[in-house]
């Protein structure tokens, strides 16, 4: 479904993003179209992006932008998936805490629903891309430190944001279980959680409730 028409995302904006992937992959018509078929272009080129065994490092930045400016978390993935093949988990996922770092706020919904994309799993029969006979470079997909690097900036835009929505947004996405922060951040929780305790938001005085209770 698609995010609310408060997420800031214009239909304009993800057309071109999808019309640049399609012109660098040379796939389909790319001229420019209707706000409506934004969509269609997306899944024009979903198939070459998986189906090739490697994508130019100059169709990265590009699919990053496609798949933060899609205002759909059910579709985002179209774009996630292959670069997470080509370009590796690692690599991707910084983009997204980049995103997330310096981003519009919109960009930052954008992160926000894209990184659960960007934890897809691997198969080798998915994409050619996985990597040559099957063999795949662990260093692609090491990202513990990235992940810790997304916590933290979930936290930081939680604390200084001033938009309700967007505070809302990051703190929901973060886990509950304080097991999952590593020990460089339980500082930073713990004021990320003081602060929740007493949100006049609801939802987010109970993401602390059963953070406190999971850490009890």
């Amino acid at each position: 479904m698609t995010e609310d028409e408060h997420s800031g995302i214009e239909p304009r904006s993800f057309l071109t993003c999808a019309m640049e992937v399609a012109r660098l992959l040379g796939v389909g018509d790319v001229a420019m179209k209707p706000n409506d078929q934004a969509r269609h272009l997306a899944h024009t080129v979903r198939k070459p992006l998986l189906e090739r065994a490697s994508l130019p490092d100059e169709l990265f930045a590009p699919l990053m932008a496609a798949a933060v400016y899609d205002p759909d978390p059910s579709f985002c993935r179209w774009f996630v998936e292959p670069a997470v093949y080509a370009f590796g988990r690692r690599r991707v996922m910084a983009a997204l805490v980049d995103y997330l770092r310096i981003g519009t706020d919109a960009e930052r919904a954008g992160a926000v629903r894209a990184w659960y994309s960007a934890h897809v799993p691997l198969r080798v029969d998915r994409s050619p891309a996985y990597g040559p006979g099957g063999v795949r470079d662990p260093a692609l997909d090491e990202s513990q430190d990235i992940k810790a690097a997304w916590l933290e900036a979930s936290m930081q835009v939680f604390s200084e944001a001033t938009d309700l929505q967007m505070r809302h947004r990051v703190l929901l996405s973060l886990p509950t279980s304080p097991a999952a922060y590593p020990p460089s951040l339980h500082e930073l929780l713990e004021s990320t959680l003081a602060s929740a305790r007493v949100h006049p938001d609801p939802h987010i005085r109970r993401w602390a409730a059963a953070t406190d209770r999971k850490g009890a």
